[in-house]
């Protein structure tokens, strides 16, 4: 550029240029909380009106997901004056979409206080297609990261303040905003599940921190909180004491890491690992103990007067079970047993009851609301049906049965003495009967 081309940009026409070639410019108000536009061209004409309510602009720029532009849960609203408030010069680049399904927009902002006056002019430029596609590149790198800090920000405890406030979901960029430690920890206490915002409250206390955190000390602890699309997720809170050289410091780091997949993750297996120690293994029915536990606890229940319906039992034997093993095998015989725990399971599906492999080739089984003469009704009908089933090793076995009902002063030795009894009878008696003691 020549030195007469030079000359010929004056204040004036670098203003009068600058005006045709930014995209908007934005006056605010913060007496007011109300904004005027005075130059809005292209995406910005959809993005916000000629003037209108501050906290609105901020919420459309600011407060919303990086890939939608849906509002934030009510938990989050309470951030949103803090985000609007700017002490210095400011510049970010915002992801914004303004049409759902379409590619975002990225945009420069910049933000610049009036000297003197509580009030901001905001500078907005869509940034051309190649830079766009190079700001959804960086978008796309720092996703891993933002799925799993979800949120950060520096504490000074003896000031009472924050600082550097990102909530990732929102933007990978600090947010200046104003806002006091205490006021935070009592607003985001919302967004923490109910059952854990006493332990929050507790963790989060200025007199703990300071109590239990010497300089360097970091210390997490695992609870249920709401992200932005208003679920609420599993999450890591992380505070950190910072080392600053000064023991009056009391200066931290604080950070929400989503661990929800590996929480999850964490859970199925525990879940698995507890149905394994209660489950039979051979024949995934309930185990020894298991089918112990619940016999008693359901027998204690109704002697308290906590069921009210009557509660039986039954006490299974397969007939002639070492000939099995003698004549087929014992694999055969494992078999057997897994094909009898089914046909005992599908028998009583339709009914509630407690299954569980006692020992051998025994079975007992906690009939709830079912009086003794019923659960002998259960009892004929599951022994014939086992007597006319074909096992897989082509043979056919027979099961005897023993029923007691539970009584008002019973025990659960009494009930199953009385069903053993029974049992007994019904195999003295020639096997491949149901006896009611």
């Amino acid at each position: 550029m020549s030195k007469m081309k030079l000359e010929q940009y004056t204040g004036e026409e670098v203003i009068r240029r600058f005006s045709e070639l930014v995209d908007a410019i934005v006056v605010v108000d913060k007496d007011t909380d109300r904004y005027r536009t005075v130059i809005r061209r292209g995406i910005f004409t959809e993005l916000f009106d000629e003037e209108g309510d501050y906290n609105d602009l901020i919420q459309t720029l600011l407060i919303h997901l990086n890939t939608t532009s849906e509002k934030v849960p009510e938990n989050y609203q309470a951030f949103l004056p803090n985000y609007g408030t700017f002490t210095d010069k400011y510049s970010r680049k915002l992801k914004l979409v303004i049409h759902e399904g379409e590619a975002a927009h990225i945009v420069q902002m910049m933000v610049y206080p009036i000297a003197d006056e509580d009030a901001y002019m905001l500078i907005l430029d869509e940034l051309d297609p190649d830079e766009k596609e190079t700001e959804n590149q960086t978008y796309r790198k720092v996703e891993t990261i933002e799925k799993t800090f979800l949120f950060s920000m520096y504490i000074d405890l003896v000031e009472d303040t924050t600082g550097s406030l990102n909530i990732s979901e929102i933007s990978e960029e600090a947010v200046q905003a104003e806002l006091k430690y205490s006021d935070w920890r009592n607003m985001i206490v919302n967004a923490i599940g109910k059952d854990d915002q006493a332990l929050f409250m507790e963790r989060s206390d200025p007199e703990y921190l300071k109590k239990m955190f010497i300089p360097g000390f970091t210390s997490s602890f695992d609870c249920l909180m709401q992200n932005l699309d208003g679920v609420y997720i599993w999450v890591k809170l992380i505070f950190s004491r910072i080392e600053t050289g000064d023991p009056a410091d009391y200066k931290y780091v604080f950070m929400v890491q989503n661990i929800h997949e590996e929480a999850t993750a964490m859970f199925t297996s525990l879940k698995k690992l507890g149905e394994m120690a209660l489950t039979d293994s051979l024949t995934g029915v309930y185990n020894r103990g298991k089918i112990e536990t619940a016999a008693k606890n359901a027998v204690k229940e109704f002697r308290e007067g906590g069921r009210k319906a009557p509660l039986s039992m039954m006490i299974i034997d397969i007939d002639y079970f070492k000939s099995v093993n003698d004549k087929y095998g014992h694999a055969a015989g494992d078999r057997t047993l897994k094909q009898f725990a089914r046909i005992l399971t599908d028998c009583f599906k339709e009914e509630t009851v407690d299954i569980g492999r006692w020992g051998g080739e025994e079975f007992v089984g906690v009939l709830y609301d079912k009086t003794r003469d019923e659960a002998a009704e259960m009892a004929e009908r599951l022994r014939i049906t086992v007597s006319e089933f074909t096992m897989p090793s082509g043979n056919r076995i027979s099961c005897s049965i023993g029923v007691a009902e539970a009584g008002k002063d019973d025990s659960f030795e009494d009930v199953f003495e009385r069903m053993d009894k029974a049992l007994y009878a019904a195999k003295s008696e020639g096997r491949n009967k149901v006896m009611v003691g």
